[in-house]
């Protein structure tokens, strides 16, 4: 919609990336119904496990049930919208909805991207000062620094909000995607689109700087786990890095195929595919892997369930 006064000025947003067939929608609706719903119980039966066994009262566990509570926001900023829209004939959104979706939705998303990279150091020193880790990971420090993620990961992104929300947009209102995201909004702005480029710069830098000290941190940790003389010992260290390694590689992966692309453009169906990647499928994955690859988490999960 466009309002006109002495210059039009548009007032909401139109999603363009959803099936046009009503077939095709309900086709959709169905199973992303069902994964919004595994997703949401899979991380909230995550999080009360850690919350109510005492076995899993330890660092590496606690930044787990936190990122699963971050997941459950992360996915409700979206998928809720997606879900109306794919039943709806009128796939719009306000301009203050939009603005709201991007700054929780991304908000979200750093404070996940900062505490995967806590629960990478978390491990390092874990697995290569395991002597001194009591005393330096305490429980004071995790929710330190569970509470610094959080915190850093909201405030990080009002500037860029603040700056998107002062932008003209005078049409045309369409973006070409299944949510708002900064790249398909700003190429609307009725005004210098070289921001775009800017966004681009500030968002690699954030996810190189995120995947190095991972990296690194694994990378060491790895070297480490080869010393250890026992087979058995080096299976049990590679066991409890396995589950955060593999939510670490598909939620940096899926995000750097959409931010770190810069003026490559891809078709519009697999820039859909790239977004349900990162924004539906790793939130749907990460409850598997921490519950399957863990034997004291299905534990816990199966004494929850069976206190229910």
């Amino acid at each position: 919609m466009v309002s006109s006064n002495q210059t039009a000025r548009v007032t909401e947003f139109l999603f363009s990336g959803f099936p046009q067939s009503e077939d095709g929608s309900v086709f959709f609706f169905i199973p992303l119904f069902i994964i919004y719903t595994f997703i949401i119980v899979g991380n909230l039966v995550v999080f009360f496990a850690v919350r109510m066994d005492s076995r899993l009262h330890n660092p590496m566990y606690h930044f787990i049930s936190v990122f699963s509570f971050l997941e459950i926001w992360y996915t409700t900023a979206t998928i809720p919208k997606m879900l109306s829209n794919l039943i709806s004939k009128h796939r719009t959104i306000s301009m203050i909805g939009c603005l709201l979706q991007m700054y929780f939705f991304h908000s979200l998303g750093n404070s996940e991207g900062v505490l995967l990279t806590t629960m990478a150091i978390d491990r390092y020193v874990a697995i290569c000062n395991p002597l001194r880790y009591p005393t330096i990971m305490t429980s004071r420090l995790c929710a330190q620094l569970s509470a610094g993620s959080c915190i850093f990961g909201f405030l990080v992104l009002l500037p860029e909000i603040a700056w998107i929300s002062t932008l003209p947009f005078c049409g045309p209102n369409q973006i070409h995607q299944i949510f708002c995201d900064f790249e398909p909004v700003l190429r609307l702005a009725c005004t210098d689109t070289s921001g775009v480029l800017v966004e681009d710069v500030i968002h690699a830098v954030a996810i190189v700087f995120s995947v190095m000290i991972i990296t690194v941190s694994y990378v060491r940790i790895i070297v480490v786990i080869l010393r250890i003389p026992s087979g058995e010992g080096r299976q049990k260290a590679f066991s409890t890095c396995a589950a955060h390694l593999g939510v670490f590689l598909m939620f940096y992966g899926s995000v750097s195929l959409m931010y770190l692309r810069f003026s490559a453009t891809f078709p519009p169906a697999l820039d859909t595919a790239i977004a349900l990647m990162f924004a539906v499928l790793a939130p749907f994955f990460n409850p598997i892997i921490y519950s399957l690859r863990n034997k004291d988490m299905k534990i816990a999960i199966k004494k929850l369930l069976c206190s229910w």
